[in-house]
């Protein structure tokens, strides 16, 4: 007799969550023109922030930084 009982794939492992990184370069400099790390480009609140921050805010920080690096050339009219 002929086994006709389908074959079922062996189930795949959870994916494991990857946290979102830190866009930190160990650069860390404000300034004092825009309120941005010159290294990161995150608000001091955002970097204070960070370690107990969810992904969705972690994505969202990460969205903004490459419209900021403008910000650092701007110094303000005194």
């Amino acid at each position: 007799m002929v086994d006709t009982a389908p074959v079922v794939p062996p189930a795949l492992p959870a994916p494991v969550p990857v946290p979102v990184p830190s866009p930190c370069v160990s650069l860390c400099k404000m300034n004092r023109h825009s309120g941005l790390c010159e290294g990161c480009l995150r608000t001091l609140d955002e970097i204070i922030a960070w370690s107990k921050a969810d992904d969705d805010f972690k994505r969202a920080v990460w969205a903004q930084l490459p419209g900021r690096a403008s910000l650092l050339d701007v110094e303000p009219d005194d």
